[in-house]
């Protein structure tokens, strides 16, 4: 394949094979595009031959990268760099500031919703809460959706004025009775609680931070994390110490760690 004539043949032939960022860069001080790939070289020519991004192509001249050890690695620099940097072609990774959840109180022996803000309390640091959205709007919506698939009660749910003929979805038979005793609260709760189980937001579940660490052929990369924040990297080759980089809670490096973490499949060790 004959490379585009605009682009640097100098750095697409020093592009590795491994894993890591990289970084189309253009005429301006923007960055056009960053991404991530367990294979840098292999996904940078995936791009050139992709007809649909000829346009963002064609603004670009040279193209960086900036190895990691490991795909996680790649996956934290990838939405540390885009965060920082605002690339121009980059959609998703935007920052959200104002993340939303639905927390659960016991009110009375029965379980009541109510959206709240990460200002509100500490995303990521205490139990109870299910899923992470953009806005109240949005976490109104999911509760409206859980409600239809699960025969739930809007009213119940606080998404609707009940009166003494209960609420509208029982007159539509979407909700089985429970606002006006046709059904046990405790079914209806229970219902609701198993609908919400997929979106739990797990607290963190270390004592303090920890270091992920991820390494290939003798090279060592350990991310320190703490609260589900990226704290920094610390590497072999630079023996970079790790700086705060994230004072709050991200949704994106969030769903970057939780898996490997809950799960148990990502290497941990302790921080002295």
């Amino acid at each position: 394949m004959k490379e585009p004539s605009f682009l640097d043949a100098a750095s697409l032939a020093a592009l590795p094979r491994g894993p890591g960022v990289y970084i189309f860069r253009g005429d301006g001080k923007l960055p056009i595009y960053i991404g991530k790939s367990v294979d840098i070289r292999s996904r940078v020519l995936a791009h050139l031959r992709a007809e649909d991004e000829a346009e963002m192509m064609s603004q670009s001249r040279r193209v960086d990268f900036i190895e990691t050890a490991g795909e996680i690695g790649a996956l934290l620099l990838e939405s540390h760099l885009i965060k920082t940097l605002n690339p121009l072609y980059n959609i998703r990774l935007r920052r959200l500031r104002n993340l939303c959840s639905i927390q659960l109180h016991d009110q009375a022996g029965a379980w009541v919703p109510e959206i709240v803000t990460g200002k509100d309390l500490g995303l990521g640091q205490v139990e109870g809460l299910y899923g992470l959205f953009s806005s109240r709007h949005a976490a109104q919506a999911k509760l409206r959706e859980l409600a239809d698939h699960h025969n739930l009660c809007q009213g119940l749910l606080g998404l609707e004025k009940l009166s003494a003929r209960g609420c509208f979805g029982l007159q539509v038979k979407t909700c089985l009775g429970a606002c006006v005793g046709k059904e046990e609260r405790l079914a209806h709760d229970q219902r609701l609680l198993s609908a919400l189980e997929d979106m739990k937001v797990h607290a963190w579940p270390f004592a303090g931070a920890i270091d992920l660490v991820e390494e290939s052929q003798g090279w060592v990369q350990r991310h320190r994390l703490e609260n589900w924040r990226y704290l920094g990297t610390w590497c072999s080759k630079s023996a970079q110490l790790p700086v705060t980089l994230q004072q709050s809670f991200d949704l994106d490096t969030y769903k970057i760690l939780v898996k490997p973490i809950m799960l148990g499949t990502a290497r941990l060790e302790s921080v002295n």
